[in-house]
């Protein structure tokens, strides 16, 4: 689970990158759309694999109970946090998929040159929608990643309790 969980981390802030650079290069770079796009989908569809299979294997492995030592606040922030954390790290690559699915110059998805089957018809309104929609959700999973690393660093580095440390448990 620890190397699911930190795999799946790298992966997201390479993303988060890697969708700054792509949409700050000109359409006249090919480099954008040969090799940045298609780099930026394969591994959305490999964040998405991910979470299943931790969610999968969450079946038979239950999850970690929080601290005792947490006040009730911290609890709840915490369960906050890692459902949206878990419903973000779905719905955006799906909203990207989507997207992708949707915009008429789109060549579709591919996982690392596998062509996945686009489920939704061309259609450039809906799509610049869900590039909107993509844009906000990313940023805001950014943000809630933010708040879970800062929340961790507070168990591990201000907390008294050292059994609120999850890090301890994460490295």
């Amino acid at each position: 689970m620890r190397i699911i969980h930190w795999a799946r981390a790298a992966i997201i802030l390479g993303m988060i990158w890697l969708g700054w650079k792509m949409v700050s290069l000109g359409d006249n770079i090919p480099q954008k759309f040969e090799g940045f796009y298609p780099l930026h989908k394969s591994f959305g569809l490999v964040v998405i694999i991910l979470v299943v299979l931790q969610l999968t294997l969450r079946t038979v492995m239950p999850t970690p109970v929080l601290s005792t030592g947490l006040s009730r606040i911290e609890a709840v922030a915490a369960k906050i946090a890692h459902v949206a954390l878990y419903g973000l790290m779905i719905l955006v690559p799906v909203i990207g998929y989507s997207r992708s699915s949707t915009f008429s110059e789109s060549d579709g998805v591919t996982l690392f040159g596998l062509k996945i089957p686009e489920l939704l018809g061309k259609n450039d309104a809906l799509s610049e929608r869900l590039s909107s929609i993509h844009a906000v959700l990313a940023y805001t999973l950014l943000a809630v990643i933010a708040i879970h690393v800062l929340g961790a660093l507070k168990h591990r580095l201000f907390d008294k309790d050292k059994k609120n440390d999850p890090l301890s448990r994460m490295i």
